[in-house]
């Protein structure tokens, strides 16, 4: 493994690390946020940041990227996280946990149908698949009973479909040999501006003496500069580097980074279910990230 593969695969970790540990600061936010509330402030908060880093105006080619940056900032800023918000409203968090965690199956299923460049699918990566999933549910349900809701289960399934959709885009937008900040910077202009109609249509609020209180403060930021600007910068390196499919796998981990953050600040116990749990997540990354091959058995000669 050369040192720029290793650096996709850690800066995929890093982003997976943060992305993990983001339900703290939104629960503490719902407190005096609605989520369309926090959603905005943390991709604005995230612009200004990248635009202090970077003012710099990219230079695009034609109307064709320019219309494939606009739609990574539909489907990853804007839809995605709309999706997940209101199918929470719906369905159990569990259920939705479970459901966006299928999303590196929908990445290499559109990688393999629309991108011929990126590395073929092996047996292992569905192996992988399945061993990862099935430790994902283990962590989620973790002994509760299972209860579908047809409307948010099927929204969370879009959200993790429109998410795979973004990869793609990213991993395109990648090859345009632009800066990685700057680009970022210009999903993240077309996410907020097509976030624009949904705050008329939901409970928007622009009180800004909300921010006046530290914890509120101090979370956005978090939020703001860790999970948008820093994440998404780090994850469209990492999809540029390793490839869409590669990268996407490690979103695997992220119910175990929450699992693992509840008992560290929250003081939760892990329970027999959720360890086992964890470590049939850990194996299935380990499973869809490797590039062992099954041999075929020949024909032994006399």
């Amino acid at each position: 493994m050369d040192k720029k593969t290793t650096a996709g695969h850690v800066t995929a970790l890093v982003t997976i690390v943060i992305w993990g540990t983001t339900f703290i600061s939104t629960k503490i936010l719902l407190a005096g946020f609605t989520p369309i509330e926090i959603l905005f402030f943390r991709f604005l908060l995230g612009l200004l940041v990248l635009i202090v880093i970077d003012p710099k105006s990219l230079k695009i080619k034609d109307k064709k990227q320019e219309l494939t940056f606009a739609a990574a900032g539909l489907c990853g800023i804007c839809l995605y996280y709309l999706l997940e918000n209101i199918a929470l409203t719906y369905t159990m968090a569990s259920n939705v946990g479970v459901i966006i965690s299928a999303a590196p199956f929908f990445t290499a299923v559109l990688s393999h149908v629309f991108l011929k460049t990126e590395e073929k699918l092996k047996v292992q990566f569905f192996i992988g698949f399945a061993v990862a999933m099935t430790g994902i549910c283990l962590i989620s349900f973790n002994g509760r009973k299972l209860e579908l809701n047809p409307m948010g289960d099927i929204l969370a399934v879009a959200a993790a479909f429109v998410w795979a959709i973004y990869s793609l885009l990213t991993r395109k937008i990648g090859g345009y040999g632009l800066n990685i900040i700057g680009t970022t910077r210009k999903i993240f202009t077309y996410g907020i501006v097509f976030m624009l109609p949904f705050l008329f249509v939901f409970d928007f609020n622009l009180d800004v003496q909300r921010f006046v209180k530290p914890e509120y403060a101090l979370n956005l930021i978090y939020l703001g500069l860790g999970a948008s600007a820093l994440c998404f910068v780090t994850w469209n390196h990492a999809v540029k580097v390793l490839g869409a499919v590669r990268t996407s796998v490690y979103i695997y981990i992220v119910p175990v980074i929450t699992v693992v953050t509840s008992v560290i600040v929250l003081k939760e116990e892990i329970t027999w279910i959720a360890a086992i749990g964890i470590g049939l997540t850990l194996i299935g990354l380990f499973l869809s990230e490797s590039k062992f091959k099954f041999k075929k058995r020949g024909k032994q000669s006399a």
